[in-house]
């Protein structure tokens, strides 16, 4: 009998201990997901201070109703129950009661509607924002345009690190970060205490900017805009995710705010003014081989590895780099129609938002990697030339 048991129990606390094990991988994230929550979070902007106290009292309002009406409902069956010698009365309406019944729920709708109507309207008023951000959602990344206020002209694309995917892709055992697939290699950056317009679009499929500490949620439509504001009271890093189903990639879109104050938000705007500058490229620069394939490594990396995969064999629907009739063609405007255009109604998504030099490098470091050792050199204004048509 002895033997029979020992196997199952030792089994049995082997699972435990992985289960234990997992469940202490996991920590608080400060601005973003905790362990076990369930309810909404305070936050850090009015709004989303107000949603929560909406949801508590509203919720303790319709638990006191509920608990009333089943309280008096179980009674009266209990207590005027046929077993104890009941009869069943029989009575027509009663205007009285009609009148009580109708009046009393009007009230209490109106006590709900008043607060939850005033907080809905100050979430849709988006006038006399400091800055004004345009929030493009993209398969499977955001990008981020300053288009009024301090930082007006900054553009990025924001993605989930390399690391973290890397991480996922190998199952992410054992302690995983406690930012566990929310880091990006762009976070949002805003000045705490000023008003923040998003704006938002996608450009390809349903997407939606959502950040629980900031109390918004916002789809990002293609073909339409759609705006919402913050006004974050405490710095610090907030975290959120794409909130609509938008394709395979969908976990791996996540959102990184960084709240910072009015004079770090100045230093971060000189900097990335000076950034952005050193790479605006001339397209009619023409390039080495090699010096366009280091940069078009790092290109590679950032945004296509994700579906094509490092070694650029694809999987599932993904169709693999390495040995693609495209990649390796000598007619390069085949390959620049794709990253510009995409393909498969936006299954490979359009690269225009990327730069001329850059979608140029890409193209010749897939021409020139693992197995295509074509030799094959794209310049950028063979990219600028094909733009628009």
């Amino acid at each position: 009998m002895k033997s029979i048991w020992t196997q199952p129990a030792a089994l049995l606390l082997v699972a435990g201990a992985a289960f234990s094990s997992a469940a202490h991988a996991v920590n608080d994230l400060p601005g973003g997901p905790a362990v076990r929550q369930l309810n909404l979070p305070v936050g850090v902007t009015k709004i989303s201070e107000e949603q929560h106290f909406l949801h508590n009292a509203l919720l303790v309002l319709c638990s006191v109703i509920f608990i009333a009406v089943f309280a008096v409902m179980f009674y009266s069956i209990w207590k005027h129950r046929k077993s104890v010698g009941h009869k069943a009365a029989n009575f027509h309406e009663s205007v009285v009661v009609e009148v009580i019944w109708t009046i009393v729920p009007f009230i209490i709708v109106i006590l709900m509607a008043l607060p939850a109507t005033k907080v809905l309207v100050a979430q849709k008023d988006t006038t006399n924002a400091d800055l004004t951000i345009k929030v493009t959602g993209y398969q499977w990344k955001w990008g981020y345009d300053y288009i009024k206020g301090e930082g007006e002209g900054l553009s990025f694309i924001s993605t989930l690190d390399s690391s973290h995917r890397a991480m996922s892709d190998a199952g992410a055992k054992g302690d995983v970060p406690a930012d566990y697939l929310l880091k990006v290699d762009n976070p949002l950056v805003v000045p705490e205490k000023q008003k923040i317009r998003i704006i938002t679009t996608a450009n390809d499929v349903i997407h939606a900017f959502a950040v629980p500490q900031f109390g918004i949620k916002q789809d990002a439509i293609p073909g339409f805009v759609r705006d919402t504001w913050f006004r974050a009271e405490k710095t610090g890093d907030y975290y959120g995710q794409c909130q609509e189903l938008c394709g395979k990639e969908h976990a791996y879109m996540p959102i990184h705010v960084k709240v910072v104050s009015a004079a770090d938000y100045k230093v971060w705007v000189d900097a990335k003014k000076k950034e952005a500058a050193a790479k605006l490229d001339d397209p009619t620069k023409v390039w080495t081989l090699p010096d366009i394939l280091a940069r078009g490594e790092k290109v590679y990396a950032a945004n296509c590895a994700a579906c094509h995969q490092a070694n650029g064999k694809g999987g599932g629907p993904i169709k693999a780099l390495d040995g693609s009739p495209v990649v390796l063609d000598a007619d390069h405007t085949k390959q620049i129609h794709v990253l510009l255009n995409g393909q498969n109604n936006g299954a490979m998504p359009s690269w225009k938002q990327l730069s001329d030099t850059d979608l140029a490098a890409v193209a010749s470091y897939t021409k020139n990697s693992w197995s295509n050792k074509t030799g094959q050199l794209v310049q950028p204004a063979e990219v600028l030339a094909q733009r628009g048509k």
